[in-house]
């Protein structure tokens, strides 16, 4: 980071101009006062350009030249998932921050690689989801603090449907390794009940393909057939270090289901949370001897988007504090991810050997675009 931005807004250099960075082209612009995007990167370089003209950012280039731009202090990685990685090292390799995309790496092998560098350089790391930061999952975060529903037992979390072929304008990478309803959309389960629960001790699992080749029926590519290579439904029991056992099922087989996507079951209650893949969404709560379920409002804004967590880490550099969706927390979650398909390839329950602290919780009624 050049010592003409030790303080914010921290200057921002995308790699990867695809559909994801609308959303933190967007996302960001509450948080001006913390990060501004500069520059904008793809292999493609017509994409970059267009993209910079589209958002009004100032430079389009290679990605080469945004990694040796000496103005660029952190790098957005919003490539696609095969490379976070490759591109993350290559970002603190030149000197830069980095805030990534989910999930941090396909493996924990090569996400302790990042973690590594990133110590040994003495530069943030940070990843989505930062979903958890909205409106829905903090105020159900307060909820469990505070002992609404007491001390948390148990937890179910779902994310059950049919895949993404008949939607999806190129779904072929959903059904191959880094792909598949865990490492898709498991982040987003998974980081929120840690974001409320903490770590995760052990995993046992069970992992199945139900189709081996799927039909696409969504254009351009309608009638092309994809050949599945990753699991597409893994079910599992996840124990937390503080006693709570969640069971966790992630599915691109099932047409039909009424499964609660998240709960929490505590000594004095229920909590019912809103779809952790969205920032705000309805909070129920159902008390101990109760038989109605209550809405709860929203402690914290549900107006943020993409780019909190960003903006987030940004605060954290020049307060030099831990960033709230930090490299150790992501790194965790790969853990927790990749032990699904080893504990179901082995039929043993897994201990999960990193750790990481759970997140602080965001301060109550804070205005959107502040962060404390």
């Amino acid at each position: 980071m050049s010592k003409k931005s030790a303080s914010l807004p921290l200057r921002v250099g995308v790699i990867g101009c695809g559909n994801i960075s609308n959303a933190y082209f967007k996302g960001t612009e509450p948080f001006g006062s913390f990060v501004k995007i500069t520059a904008c990167a793809d292999l493609d370089l017509a994409r970059a350009k267009a993209k910079a003209e589209e958002h009004h950012v100032a430079k389009s280039c290679s990605v080469k030249e945004v990694l040796s731009d000496p103005d660029i202090d952190i790098i957005l990685n919003l490539t696609v998932p095969a490379a976070h990685a490759a591109v993350n090292l290559s970002a603190l390799k030149a000197g830069k921050h980095v805030y990534c995309e989910k999930p941090f790496s396909l493996t924990t092998k090569e996400g302790k690689r990042v973690i590594a560098e990133a110590k040994k350089r003495k530069l943030y790391v940070g990843c989505a989801p930062d979903t958890v930061l909205g409106g829905g999952i903090q105020t159900c975060r307060k909820l469990i603090d505070d002992g609404a529903i007491g001390k948390p037992l148990a937890a179910t979390a779902n994310m059950v449907g049919h895949g993404m072929e008949t939607w999806h304008p190129n779904p072929g990478f959903y059904y191959k390794f880094g792909g598949g309803p865990l490492f898709d959309m498991g982040p987003y389960y998974l980081t929120s009940l840690i974001t409320m629960l903490g770590p995760v001790k052990s995993v046992v699992a069970f992992a199945k393909t139900g189709f081996k080749e799927r039909l696409i029926t969504s254009q351009p590519l309608n009638g092309t057939k994809i050949k599945v290579t990753t699991p597409t439904h893994l079910t599992g029991q996840v124990e937390f270090r503080q006693g709570t056992v969640a069971s966790v099922t992630m599915s691109f087989d099932v047409w039909g289901h009424h499964l609660p996507m998240l709960e929490i079951y505590g000594t004095e209650g229920s909590l019912s949370c809103p779809d952790p893949n969205t920032f705000g969404g309805e909070v129920l709560l159902l008390k101990a001897g109760e038989k109605e379920w209550k809405p709860v409002p929203l402690t914290h804004s549900d107006k943020t988007g993409r780019g909190f967590g960003l903006a987030d880490m940004a605060d954290a550099i020049v307060k030099r504090r831990l960033n709230r969706q930090n490299g150790e927390m992501a790194l965790h979650l790969v853990e927790v991810m990749e032990s699904f398909t080893v504990s179901a390839k082995t039929g043993r329950r897994i201990d999960i050997k990193s750790a990481c602290k759970q997140p602080a919780a965001l301060a109550a009624g804070l205005p959107l675009g502040s962060i404390k």
